[in-house]
């Protein structure tokens, strides 16, 4: 399992959408990239898969951009991962050559648990809980001044 630039850069990206596109505005590919410093055509090749998995929809024209095509308290982040092509299995030994051990392999037994507990880390977290959680850090930081 690793996770690349194009799954980093997913997640940035669509957590910058829900906060710059709040009340559902969508939010062009130029703004993103502004406000993340990722290149800009790096991203249309993000927001190509994001759409075509129906995470994001676009809009044309002036004042258009890309805006979430579900709620934010429905979107996990093992959605955004998957659509931007990211493995999040730590079971290498079986994907490029055939393993007659798989069975009686202990150590195989481990990574299965381990990209279980991946993928169900990634299927309960939101990104509505990410940004809440975010608010919360900074309510408490702004209690303490």
């Amino acid at each position: 399992m690793r996770i690349t630039t194009k799954g980093r850069y997913a997640l940035r990206a669509s957590l910058a959408l829900a906060q710059l596109g709040k009340d559902g505005f969508p939010v062009s590919i130029n703004h993103l990239s502004e406000q993340e410093h990722i290149s800009s055509v790096f991203l249309e090749q993000i927001f190509f898969r994001l759409r075509k998995a129906g995470i994001v929809s676009s809009v044309r024209g002036p004042g258009g951009g890309f805006c979430f095509a579900q709620p934010l308290d429905k979107l996990t982040i093992k959605e955004i991962l998957d659509a931007a092509g990211e493995d999040l299995d730590a079971v290498s030994c079986h994907k490029h050559t055939k393993c007659d051990r798989t069975s009686a392999c202990l150590s195989h037994r481990v990574w299965t648990d381990v990209t279980n507990l991946v993928n169900n880390f990634f299927k309960n977290v939101t990104i509505a809980s990410i940004l809440e959680r975010s608010d919360a850090e900074k309510y408490r930081k702004h209690e303490k001044e």
